[in-house]
């Protein structure tokens, strides 16, 4: 995930650029309602997928957007206006006139790239498309291009999208206000049962715009493209009634609540007391700030982890010292054959990973061809049912059941085996046409008579025990990882855990993962993992 934002912080080649959108027959003008100066204002800045429309049959989310909110508390204005990419928005003045009404506690959310992708001065030859004029050119970066633009005939000095986007959260940080920048809508593209969901790189230079300009960031491509998945494609098609860009209005509602849904999960959000009944009834995203990734490369094929924080600590940051083995195994992922996709989450057992959701997300992602790793074991062992995680599964591998009343959600639930959990996820994957991979946890740092404590008799025999039942490969991280502690010694493996026991340090997850990158790599099956020698040259 570091790398990837990374190499995304500058201009780089895009090899997928994906055409615009077809604008609207009309663009109106943005509403410009008065607005209450003794209020706050939430203003929504971007194209037509945000923008006012007719209604019948587009309207775009901003327009419902201010039903969520409770106008004697709030202003709501939608600045958006269709057809306009991050660029024409500034040098038309647009944003000229955003700024003009800025005030200190206001909030502005930014929204642009389905437009980005144009031609930045004429249309390609044969496309028969209007003359634009908007494209930005691609990446975070400075670069320029120096034209003489085609609709106005004046000398215009291109930028790239993230030079225009910086631009306007800078502006808006000059003013007192609030940035907060969001991925795009999801277009009604599918292949091979899977919706699209990124428009070339836009998500990925968002995101990194977001992380390097230190604003709140909304994946709100995740929010939609999860829902849609859900809904399958027969179903949103009933949200794009013309193209696969603009929503009807009641898509336009969904895509407005999953906003509102990513602002209530921000950590330290802008909402105040704002929100309308209606938007109080919203559900908060609960895991917008873990910044979970998908596939960079959707069309060849993921080694997908699935797990706890000794596989991805946090968001991935390494947080009070503190990583998973998942993040840097990337440097053993040659990324132009395999995606890495870390979709392991802290604090989760094999049965909470499933209950709360994240399993059958991470499925989403999965197609034929991909490897799914599964490392599970080290919050099993927690209460079955407590008030404070509520997380824990009956040991072994049978089908055991126990009924209760869980205390977190109150809700019934049947608590199965930690065998149970692995074997039924390991089904589902192999249902997506992927192979899974089950590992034993990795040790903590436990000592006894000089040797690393073995979970053999517990976590770490059980999994083995369901991947010869499953009849899929096993890695023993467990063992493997104890006897490589235990040649290094107590003193050398203290520097490699962040804490007392459970969780490594950037230098034990490097170990770690490479452990793994020589176990998936000897029994095969998985194309681009590195040997020791090419991940010794590009470390």
């Amino acid at each position: 995930m570091l790398l990837s934002l990374a190499a995304a912080m500058g201009a780089q080649p895009v090899t997928s650029t994906p055409a615009p959108p077809p604008d609207l027959a009309v663009n109106p003008t943005a509403a410009t309602r008065a607005a209450r100066p003794d209020l706050p204002t939430l203003w929504v800045v971007g194209d037509s997928t945000a923008a006012k429309s007719s209604g019948d049959p587009h309207q775009g989310w901003g327009v419902p957007f201010a039903d969520f909110f409770d106008p004697a508390r709030v202003n709501v204005v939608n600045r958006a206006r269709g057809g306009r990419s991050s660029r024409t928005f500034i040098t038309e003045g647009l944003w000229e006139k955003v700024v003009a009404d800025l005030k200190p506690g206001d909030v502005v959310l930014l929204q642009f790239g389905h437009n980005d992708g144009g031609a930045i001065n004429e249309e390609p030859p044969g496309s028969n498309r209007p003359l634009r004029a908007r494209g930005s050119l691609p990446g975070l970066g400075e670069e320029t291009q120096d034209i003489v633009n085609a609709l106005t005939g004046k000398p215009e000095t291109v930028r790239t999208f993230g030079s225009y986007l910086r631009q306007m959260v800078t502006e808006t940080k000059a003013k007192g206000a609030r940035p907060v920048v969001l991925s795009l809508t999801v277009r009604n593209l599918w292949k091979e049962g899977k919706v699209e969901r990124a428009s070339g790189h836009y998500r990925t230079w968002i995101r990194a715009l977001a992380e390097r300009e230190t604003v709140p960031f909304i994946d709100h491509s995740r929010l939609i493209a999860d829902v849609y998945q859900g809904l399958g494609e027969a179903a949103t098609k009933a949200f794009f009634p013309t193209d696969y860009a603009h929503t009807s209005p009641a898509g336009a509602e969904l895509n407005a609540s999953l906003i509102v849904a990513g602002l209530k999960g921000l950590r330290q959000g802008p909402l105040g007391a704002w929100l309308s009944a209606k938007g109080v009834a919203v559900e908060a995203d609960r895991i917008g700030w873990l910044a979970l990734p998908e596939p960079l490369r959707p069309t060849i094929p993921s080694l997908v982890l699935l797990g706890d924080s000794t596989v991805r600590n946090g968001c991935g940051d390494g947080s009070n010292g503190e990583w998973g083995w998942g993040e840097p195994l990337a440097e053993w992922i040659d990324p132009e054959k395999l995606n890495l996709v870390n979709r392991a989450i802290g604090g989760l057992s094999s049965r909470t990973f499933r209950t709360q959701g994240h399993l059958a997300r991470a499925l989403m992602l999965v197609k034929p061809g991909d490897c799914v790793v599964l490392q599970f074991g080290h919050n099993d062992s927690s209460a079955v049912n407590d008030k404070e995680r509520a997380r824990g599964t009956l040991k072994g591998t049978g089908d055991a059941t126990e009924e209760i009343t869980n205390l977190l959600t109150g809700l019934p639930e049947t608590v199965h085996t930690y065998g149970w959990y692995l074997r039924q996820a390991v089904r589902e994957i192999r249902a997506a046409g992927a192979t899974p991979v089950i590992c034993s946890p990795v040790p903590r740092k436990t000592w006894k008579d000089g040797r690393i404590v073995r979970a053999t008799d517990s976590y770490g025999g059980w999994a083995r025990q369901v991947a010869e039942e499953e009849r899929v490969l096993f890695v023993d991280l467990n063992d493997r990882i104890a006897e490589r502690y235990e040649a290094l010694g107590e003193t050398a493996v203290n520097s490699l855990f962040a804490d007392a026991h459970t969780h490594t340090s950037r230098a034990g997850a490097e170990l770690n993962a490479a452990i793994v990158a020589e176990a998936l790599r000897a029994a095969g099956g998985v194309v681009g993992l590195r040997s020791a020698t090419e991940h010794a040259s590009v470390k």
